[in-house]
């Protein structure tokens, strides 16, 4: 049994997936308040699905691109049931992820989207370092960027971790309405870090506030 916030079809909005036809299902809680949150609606808010009821409403679209999110995922059990299920069909299974859960029992298959909390989130402090060990080729590793300080974070960790050998994608995410894209566009092609900007797509065609999109 799951709590399920909710299960939506829209346009991938991030990761090298963006601007593609993407399921997301959306689980319910989170252990950590970022400050710059989006979805606080996600804390609480939920219904309880079987997994049977999640995969049917998940078939339901027809779409080859499914993305289970938060909340943070890994706090349900059943999370990993579902995951094997989903794989089952003929799609790509994604898992967006805090950072500060351990992803060693994710399937493989899995493409797993792993959030390093910068000092500006508030909660830098709870990133489980050892994930990045865990890291599949196909994986990607996102860092939310909310000001410089930030950036200077991500930019080291990448470097120590040496994350541009390890992982799909390095995303650099700059938190909507707070830093400008232009900002740290500028900084990555100063520094010639090998990361991918990612605006998040589905803020520019809906407005940022809207909920199942």
């Amino acid at each position: 049994m799951l709590t399920v916030n909710e299960i939506f079809y829209s346009i991938q909005g991030e990761s090298t997936r963006a601007g593609r036809r993407c399921v997301f299902v959306r689980l319910t809680a989170c252990d950590l308040r970022c400050s710059w949150c989006d979805t606080p609606y996600a804390f609480h808010e939920g219904r309880k699905m079987t997994i049977d009821e999640v995969v049917a409403a998940v078939d339901r679209y027809g779409c080859d691109l499914v993305e289970i999110t938060g909340g943070e995922p890994l706090l349900q059990e059943d999370v990993y049931e579902l995951m094997d299920r989903l794989l089952a069909g003929d799609g790509t299974v994604m898992l967006e992820t805090g950072g500060h859960r351990p992803i060693a029992r994710v399937p493989r298959a899995v493409v797993k989207i792993v959030d390093i909390k910068c000092p500006g989130s508030g909660e830098a402090d709870k990133n489980d370092w050892t994930n990045l060990d865990r890291l599949a080729p196909h994986d990607e590793v996102k860092f939310v960027i909310a000001d410089r300080a930030d950036y200077e974070f991500a930019r080291e960790a990448i470097a120590r971790h040496q994350l541009a050998s390890r992982t799909a994608a390095i995303l650099f995410s700059p938190v909507h309405g707070v830093l400008a894209p232009k900002a740290l566009s500028e900084w990555i092609l100063e520094d010639r870090v090998p990361v991918r900007l990612q605006l998040q797509l589905h803020k520019f065609i809906w407005p940022p506030d809207t909920r199942g999109v």
